[in-house]
């Protein structure tokens, strides 16, 4: 979502469980109720909701229960936290609506009220940016999914970004 013309910021950080167990340690463990998510600080009049929340679908898989890729356990699971009512309803309807349109399965994200979030560690922030290139993870999994995703939406990104 960094490269996104009208996203201002992306945090990494944790969702769904209470403060006292938002850290990548306990999270990882798979027993805190938190999910690992990023909070988007976004401009309204450059990029809408909805067009956030169909980048959303395309860059993840929201089929599986509890995983993504090899990474499994509850605290990978597909959830959107929605901070009032209204985008409530435009989650339910973009996943109703647009999911389908992409993916064979149904989608089995979950959408819940945001109710804390926790930003994590330093080290978290930036991941890919900061040290994809020498990760062997992210160069075989991360990077691929990066190059998809700037060929689907090149469009809607900044200028010379991922050049």
């Amino acid at each position: 979502y960094q490269e996104v013309t009208g996203v201002e910021a992306v945090v990494s950080g944790y969702a769904g469980g209470e403060a006292s167990t938002a850290d990548y340690r306990k999270v990882s463990s798979g027993q805190t109720r938190h999910a690992e998510v990023v909070q988007l600080h976004f401009d309204p009049a450059a990029i809408t909701y909805e067009e956030i929340l169909e980048i959303f679908w395309h860059i993840h898989d929201p089929t599986t229960v509890d995983r993504q890729g090899n990474d499994v356990g509850p605290q990978y699971r597909s959830v959107i936290f929605y901070h009032d009512e209204e985008q409530k309803a435009i989650a339910e309807r973009s996943k109703a609506e647009v999911a389908p349109g992409i993916w064979d399965e149904p989608a089995v994200t979950e959408i819940c009220p945001l109710s804390g979030f926790w930003e994590a560690e330093d080290y978290h922030q930036n991941y890919y940016r900061n040290v994809g290139h020498r990760n062997p993870y992210c160069t075989f999994v991360i990077s691929p999914k990066m190059a998809k995703f700037r060929r689907r939406f090149a469009e809607k990104l900044r200028k010379n970004e991922g050049e």
